[in-house]
């Protein structure tokens, strides 16, 4: 078991946060985003708190991160947050990371005034529809949705849920 401690990003997370998402999305079989523009986002996100980010350090290292903010989808009320991505390094997987960087996104929504919160996670990600299930989250059938990931055409579902 790993010991860790979760945080709020600063600036010198962006490097690790991007290539910690580029794993996730490469072992979703996806071709990882441009990483060079990847790093300017996560750069910005820190410096502007759009969307607000909390990593998993192990030691000195980055093992994981979540964003989070108010929900970006049309017509939502605004106490609806959403988790906008949450990935945490492969070999740390069932060790308790992701849950609690779940935990600090969940706190921290609830400080905002949030009452609910989403997700959005592709259909063929088994394992994060599974963690988002056993934390409370349900399918939002109607959702159903194909988007574009790279040159591939990939289907995602939203996943809600209450934060009391």
């Amino acid at each position: 078991m790993t010991a860790f401690q979760i945080r709020p990003a600063i600036d010198s997370d962006a490097a690790s946060i991007t290539q910690i998402e580029s794993d996730a999305h490469a072992a979703l079989g996806h071709v990882p985003a441009d990483a060079a523009k990847r790093l300017v986002f996560w750069k910005e996100a820190i410096e502007f708190g759009e969307p607000l980010l909390h990593v998993a350090v192990a030691g000195d290292a980055v093992i994981g991160f979540v964003g989070y903010d108010r929900s970006r989808d049309p017509r939502t009320p605004p106490t609806t947050g959403e988790i906008w991505a949450i990935h945490v390094l492969g070999q740390h997987h069932g060790q308790g990371v992701g849950l609690a960087l779940w935990d600090a996104a969940r706190e921290a929504l609830i400080d905002e005034g949030c009452t609910h919160v989403s997700i959005w996670i592709e259909l063929a990600s088994e394992r994060a529809l599974r963690f988002h299930e056993l934390a409370g989250f349900k399918r939002d059938m109607p959702s159903l949705r194909t988007v574009a990931r790279g040159a591939r055409r990939v289907e995602e579902i939203r996943l809600k849920r209450a934060l009391s």
